[in-house]
């Protein structure tokens, strides 16, 4: 009697708990509260993710400022190279104030070289050991492969006028004028900068050689300031 009067308890707990554990997973979930609409006459739509009316929150509006990104010069085109002379020389012309030496060729474009001039080459040349390159119309009187400068070519200077004007200074108008290379003494590939002859006009080595093989006594060189 006694153990059936245990089982009874036993089977009225059980059936008691399994009630409390249906009416607990049964229970309904609150839905989360609905945001308000957008007010009246906005023209914005209300944003709806689900159909209890709840939508994500607005972002602000951020006024961003407008950046720009600087222009940058467009890489100008290299310098066309000029074609090597291969044709006789027909004419030369130096113009000092630039330090620019044209020589122009028979059949062929005219070629420029970048050219170094007497240690004082402002103003015509007068006399001997003055630093100056001179100035007028010239010859070529002269072709020198055993020069103390990597090759030259002479140009008849003094002229009878230049003789003239430093007998009556009482002076002597020197000479020995020439466009030539580099000095003999510096190795091949090297050049002197600035203006460091004693009145010549000095080209790199690799010029000269193109300028002498095609150059002849005779040819016009006008010296410009």
């Amino acid at each position: 009697m006694k153990r059936l009067a245990g089982l009874f308890s036993t089977l009225c707990l059980a059936a008691l708990v399994g009630g409390l554990v249906m009416v607990w997973r049964f229970e309904p979930v609150p839905a989360p509260p609905a945001l308000p609409s957008a007010p009246p006459g906005s023209g914005t739509a209300p944003e709806t993710g689900t159909g209890t009316g709840w939508r994500w929150p607005r972002l602000p509006d951020f006024d961003l400022p407008d950046i720009r990104l600087p222009e940058f010069p467009q890489p100008r085109p290299s310098a066309r190279p000029e074609i090597p002379i291969s044709s006789p020389v027909d004419r030369i012309l130096v113009e000092k104030s630039a330090r620019r030496m044209t020589v122009w060729q028979k059949d062929g474009p005219p070629r420029s070289f970048r050219i170094a001039l007497g240690f004082s080459p402002d103003g015509d040349k007068s006399r001997e050991g003055d630093g100056r390159t001179p100035e007028g119309i010239f010859r070529i009187d002269r072709l020198n492969r055993q020069s103390g400068y990597h090759l030259s070519l002479g140009i008849d200077y003094p002229q009878k006028r230049h003789r003239d004007a430093a007998r009556r200074a009482g002076h002597s108008p020197g000479g020995d004028i020439m466009i030539h290379g580099q000095p003999n003494q510096i190795p091949d590939g090297f050049k002197v900068k600035g203006d460091w002859t004693a009145g010549c006009i000095a080209v790199t080595n690799a010029e000269i050689e193109e300028i002498f093989a095609h150059a002849a006594i005779g040819t016009e060189v006008e010296i410009r300031p």
